[in-house]
């Protein structure tokens, strides 16, 4: 399947919170984990206008700075 192991954007929080540094005895402990996170985010949900006003912004500072998505800076010209 083309594009399968493409990692999403919207995964990084998910592995962060759940499984990254975590020490769950099985599947059905970070199953759990996994479900009280995504409960927890929709309930906690940004309005889609808040997120397009911090990413404009985020965008703002790194030109400011010179610095390139990934975090490398801009090649001097």
């Amino acid at each position: 399947m083309p594009g399968a192991s493409v990692p999403k954007a919207h995964f990084g929080p998910l592995r962060q919170f759940t499984v990254a540094n975590s020490n769950h005895p099985n599947h059905t402990v970070q199953t759990g984990a996994l479900h009280g996170y995504l409960r927890w985010r929709n309930a906690n949900a940004r309005h889609h206008d808040v997120l397009v006003a911090q990413r404009k912004e985020r965008a703002h500072i790194r030109s400011e700075k010179g610095i390139r998505w990934g975090g490398r800076p801009a090649l001097a010209a």
